[in-house]
């Protein structure tokens, strides 16, 4: 009997669900949007019902188009938004609250108050994290401090935390498996990255029960199977991995030094850096890149918090396009950018400035400004921050890239994907799928059930289909990015203003 993978590929915007076979094909998918809802400034949530409904929605249709048995799928992978906040009643399985979206700033002051006390540097030697809202664990403490029972009911192990893969893993499971992996776990600021287990001091720092917090497993970890209640017959879910780590996967690097880079709601940059933690001195992220069986890989990483969630914004917010293709064609039409530069700080400013007051800022408007050039500045700005993650990470690791693997869905705009190659200075290699982080988690899943044997074996899955060379001079290069990084810290430094 012919074998098939099932991939969940739960993410900020959507979620989607895939069948590939052991020859890495893919033979179909769905895809469903979910709502996003802003109750306050700076507040981003969704509705985990919806994400579980719309989880098996996708499943069960997914099926359908590959058009193969449930009783041939060998296992599931599941990857997911990391960051992403649920707390749930072990008993009913209902959530308490709405999931917080990692794009939430909500807990900006709790943070700051952190910092001011020198906290900081404890919660990153540890975590290899910064101190910001970003991560889950002040949004786990915001939850059971505004809900009303919750922290009585957390002391009393009657709640569960997780981030998205471990809610799916207790409905999956129908609530007999609270773990989640690795990777989700470093990005919480209460897992100890060294010791490679929930910290005491990080739980207590932020009042934290550590009942609540899900087992950690290894990435390939046989994490259950699902009730028979979903599928007809129970599978095996053999691998969880958070999004970007997936997607690292998807694309090879296995080894130190390997690079890639997502373009999705936001942009996430991840170099594997071996087997050795290492901590950034340019404001980058050490995280887990993978762990497969005993063996644990890291990884320097660089957020950029506003890509796809930009251009989403020009559509929803601003109504300048009907749709993300309307972008390629409105920043070819233009000679230059007008002078226009956009800062997007819609949900704060990622690596390497870390600034979660920071606000979207317009520079250099006119009476000649058009929408053409709003729109060309915000595919502009995702590549200048593109390079500020480049510069940081080539600082902290010593070395002079040749060029930069990407994936996500943003790089299907090839005025953008040569936009890139031109500021950086260097090849842009254009993944061949580009929904990459759905394809790693079920590489993962395969490797933990045993299809495949080892991380060598998956190396032949990652293929490019373009290639971007850098076609600008490498005066005009450096004259754009040097107003680049000046309108950046100018809107750095007035968010440090409004702070104070």
């Amino acid at each position: 009997m012919d074998r098939y993978i099932l991939a969940i590929d739960q993410g900020t915007t959507s979620t989607r669900a895939l069948i590939m076979n052991t020859k890495g094909e893919v033979l179909g998918q769905f895809q469903k949007l979910h709502q996003q809802y802003y109750p306050h400034k700076a507040w981003v949530e969704h509705d985990p019902e919806e994400i579980w409904h719309n989880t098996m929605l996708c499943c069960d249709n997914a099926i359908l188009n590959a058009d193969v048995k449930v009783a041939a799928i060998s296992c599931i992978g599941i990857t997911n938004q990391r960051e992403t906040t649920i707390l749930w009643n072990k008993h009913t399985g209902k959530p308490i609250y709405p999931a917080i979206v990692w794009q939430d700033r909500r807990t900006s002051d709790f943070c700051e108050q952190l910092k001011k006390v020198g906290l900081e540097s404890v919660i990153t030697e540890k975590s290899g994290l910064l101190l910001d809202p970003y991560f889950s664990a002040s949004k786990i403490a915001w939850i059971l401090d505004n809900v009303t029972g919750a922290r009585k009911l957390a002391e009393a192990n009657q709640l569960a935390f997780g981030t998205i893969d471990s809610f799916l893993l207790w409905r999956l499971t129908s609530g007999k498996v609270h773990a989640t992996d690795i990777t989700n776990a470093s990005r919480t600021s209460l897992f100890n990255i060294i010791t490679r287990a929930w910290d005491e001091e990080l739980c207590r720092l932020f009042n934290i029960p550590m009942q609540i917090l899900p087992e950690v497993c290894a990435s390939n970890a046989l994490f259950g199977e699902t009730n028979l209640q979903f599928f007809g017959c129970s599978i095996p879910i053999t691998g969880i991995i958070g999004d970007q780590q997936a997607a690292a996967l998807g694309e090879g690097c296995f080894s130190a030094g390997a690079i890639k880079t997502t373009y999705g709601t936001g942009c996430f940059m991840l170099m594997n850096i071996g087997e050795t933690v290492k901590l950034s001195k340019n404001r980058l992220l050490t995280t887990v890149l993978y762990q497969i069986n005993d063996k644990v890989n890291y990884a320097l990483e660089g957020s950029i918090f506003i890509a796809g969630a930009g251009v989403q914004w020009l559509r929803d917010q601003l109504g300048l396009i009907q749709n993300a293709k309307e972008t390629e064609l409105m920043a070819a039409a233009l000679q230059d950018n007008g002078g226009v530069y956009f800062v997007p700080a819609l949900s704060g400013l990622g690596a390497p400035y870390w600034q979660s007051e920071a606000t979207g800022t317009i520079y250099g408007m006119t009476l000649d400004t058009k929408k053409d050039h709003l729109v060309r500045a915000m595919l502009e700005a995702i590549g200048f921050q593109t390079r500020d993650l480049v510069e940081a990470m080539c600082k902290d690791a010593d070395l002079h890239l040749q060029n930069i693997k990407v994936d996500g869905g943003m790089v299907e705009n090839h005025w953008l994907m040569q936009w890139l190659a031109d500021i950086l200075g260097l090849e842009v290699k254009k993944c061949e799928f580009v929904e990459i982080t759905a394809y790693g988690a079920g590489l993962l899943a395969a490797l933990g059930v045993g299809i495949f044997s080892d991380l060598r074996e998956l190396q032949i899955f990652s293929q490019t289909n373009a290639i971007f060379a850098p076609s600008m001079s490498n005066e005009m290069r450096e004259k754009l990015y040097a107003k680049w990084l000046i309108m950046a810290k100018n809107t750095s430094d007035l968010a440090k203003i409004v702070i104070k």
